[in-house]
């Protein structure tokens, strides 16, 4: 915005221009790019990607409609994912083919599209296109999957309803207002106009949301019923257009563009005059003409450093390395070959971003954990930046750590024999009987003796004791037990216990109440000889399904293993019958005196379903049980 200072002997005043080129407006243009507007000419679509996807590859993203300004696309975190953009047509125009593109300018749909991809490694930000459009044509948005995506943010501005079409725009004439607004003043240099916007394309700056439209590139249009104060000099016929010679090209190589320079010369002399003295109606339009258009020279198109592989110490960093040819204001991928005659450059380098860290043994071996034998002794090893600093152990080479525990030998132990203390009790209540302790051969770390076993002196485990005669004394007496039940599997063994009464060198067998008072031991147990393999087991039968006339009964078979568990090494041809029929004989109706047909038209009482009533199941008593028993039996064979 201008600023003019208007001076005077007491007062000094600063006035703007405003975008409607009004002195003193404070109008601006808005994100619509429409001078003084209030941003409802247009609307903002936005939003985030945040699917989540499983192949790898190409993904479309969102589609950036016809027309479309002051599009952003961002990653919303850095990833190994990759953008890119291609047109409806399928002409790719960002990261096609795959092919990764280095962060650039590229055209496409009618704009120039700002391409990032920030390299840092403390940098956390993701890829991103950004272009101000308008774009001419529906563009699609790709992610090269890779790994999970972080999300994508997506925004752009669209035309609203009430939003002048650039076609309106070539009928208004220069200097008409634009929406009430007044346009730029008509410019006499247009080398000074193309030069201005060039520089704005270099640099990516921008007047506003939509390109600046200058009225003097429009053709002046004047109503017929209108006439100008002033009639233009009538031009003289001495003088024509002349074509002298053509713009230089805008590229040296790779298609460019060239214009013709026309100028008003003598149609007699050729002789250059002003353009005064030519009719201005009559000069012809310069067109777009192709110039050089051969290719230009293949070159090597140098990516930028990946990330270091190490975080210390030396690693490894890569960077892509592309064959690219310019070729109408495009940069393309081709053929390594095409570069041969330049020297290719390292796809590889080593890096190192600090010193790594070292392992530091800060403390001597402790004693060993036991006084012989096997034991375990620690030492204190830590990890220790370049500068001193205890840091974790990741920092450093895991591999390089030195141990921090290890196994010791103190050299054999001592054995010595180990003896509880005799049992309180005799074994029996009266005669001759032992008393017990346990005797263990077992390490000794405190005794002085040799270092050798424990020998052959073992001390005995018993020692006798007596309770005095066991005359008269009355006690159970237990037989042999009997042979298992079963050769296999579980089975019970049986044995006689009798009360007795004990005296010198006999027994006296006594009534069993006699021994009453004592604990009275088990006459049965029971007994598993070996494992019988898998077996049938089986239900008891169902109750049959019919009374008479044949029925069918059910039980479950099951092969069950010697634990009880599901089996099928049972032998098939040996499995029991699931299903049997039963109760084959006839039936034989009861008469029941008490139940006969009081009307001798019962059978329409039967047709009639009237039978669910008391009234008619009383009266028609014989023809409604016949009519039921039928009906049981049908339900009964179905």
């Amino acid at each position: 915005m201008a600023m003019i200072i208007s001076t005077s002997e007491s007062v000094k005043e600063i006035k703007s221009i405003g975008c409607d080129d009004y002195l003193g407006s404070d109008k601006v243009i808005d994100k619509c790019g429409i001078c003084g507007g209030d941003n409802t000419a247009c609307k903002v679509v936005s939003g985030v990607f945040k699917h989540t996807l499983t192949n790898l590859g190409y993904h479309k993203i969102v589609e950036i409609p016809e027309g479309a300004t002051k599009i952003n696309i961002t990653e919303m975190s850095k990833s190994n994912n990759y953008l890119a953009l291609r047109s409806r047509s399928g002409r790719s125009i960002i990261n096609g083919n795959w092919a990764i593109d280095r962060p650039g300018r590229y055209e496409g749909g009618g704009t120039m599209f700002t391409y990032k991809r920030p390299n840092e490694i403390s940098s956390t930000a993701g890829e991103s296109f950004l272009a101000d459009g308008p774009t001419n044509e529906v563009l699609d948005v790709y992610m090269i999957h890779q790994q999970p995506n972080p999300g994508i943010h997506y925004e752009y501005i669209i035309p609203g309803d009430n939003v002048i079409s650039p076609q309106l725009l070539t009928h208004r004439r220069p200097g008409e207002p634009l929406n009430g607004q007044l346009g730029m003043p008509e410019s006499t240099n247009h080398e000074d106009e193309d030069l201005h916007r060039e520089t704005d394309t270099l640099t990516g700056q921008s007047a506003g949301t939509f390109p600046v439209i200058q009225p003097g590139r429009f053709p002046s249009h004047q109503p017929e019923n209108q006439v100008s104060a002033v009639q233009p000099p009538r031009q003289n016929r001495e003088h024509n257009w002349k074509q002298i010679g053509k713009t230089e090209c805008t590229t040296t190589c790779g298609k460019g563009s060239q214009y013709p320079v026309f100028h008003c010369v003598n149609r007699i002399t050729h002789e250059e005059v002003s353009e005064s003295y030519c009719d201005s109606s009559t000069k012809p339009i310069p067109e777009e003409e192709a110039c050089n258009l051969f290719p230009c020279p293949a070159f090597w198109d140098i990516g930028e450093w990946s990330e270091c592989s190490k975080t210390c110490g030396l690693g490894m960093q890569h960077r892509q390395i592309l064959c690219r040819q310019m070729y109408a204001n495009r940069t393309l991928t081709v053929q390594q070959y095409r570069c041969h005659h330049l020297e290719k450059p390292e796809t590889t380098s080593t890096c190192q971003l600090k010193i790594c860290s070292e392992w530091q043994i800060r403390t001597e071996w402790t004693s060993c954990s036991v006084p012989c034998g096997v034991g375990q002794r620690t030492r204190d090893v830590k990890c220790v930046s370049n500068l001193g600093d205890i840091v974790d152990d990741e920092e450093c080479n895991m591999k390089l750590r030195p141990n921090d525990i290890e196994n010791c030998d103190m050299g054999p132990c001592a054995k010595s024999w180990f003896l509880t203390e005799w049992s309180d009790r005799c074994s029996a209540e009266c005669g001759d009987g032992v008393r017990t302790r346990s005797v263990v051969c077992m390490t000794n770390q405190v005794s002085s003796l040799p270092l050798e076993g424990c020998g052959n002196n073992r001390p005995s485990e018993t020692t006798p004791c007596n309770n005095g005669p066991c005359a008269g004394k009355v006690e159970w007496f237990a037989g042999g037990w009997t042979q298992c039940s079963t050769e296999c599997g579980s089975g019970t063994q049986q044995r006689e216990v009798i009360c007795v009464r004990k005296t010198e060198g006999n027994f006296d067998v006594l009534n069993p109440y006699e021994c009453l008072y004592l604990e009275k031991p088990p006459s049965q147990q029971s007994c598993y000889l070996k494992p019988c393999g898998s077996k049938w087991f089986h239900t008891e039968w169902s109750t049959c399904s019919k009374s008479c006339e044949g029925g069918f009964r059910v039980r479950e078979v099951r092969c069950l293993s010697d634990d009880m568990t599901a089996s099928t090494q049972c032998d098939p041809q040996l499995k029991p019958e699931e299903k049997e029929p039963c109760n084959t004989q006839d039936c034989i109706p009861e008469i029941d005196e008490n139940c006969k047909d009081k009307y001798y038209n019962c059978n329409v009482v039967v047709q009639a379903r009237l039978c669910v009533y008391t009234y008619y199941k009383t009266a028609c008593c014989a023809s409604c049980t016949r009519v039921a028993n039928r009906q049981s039996g049908f339900l009964g064979r179905r």
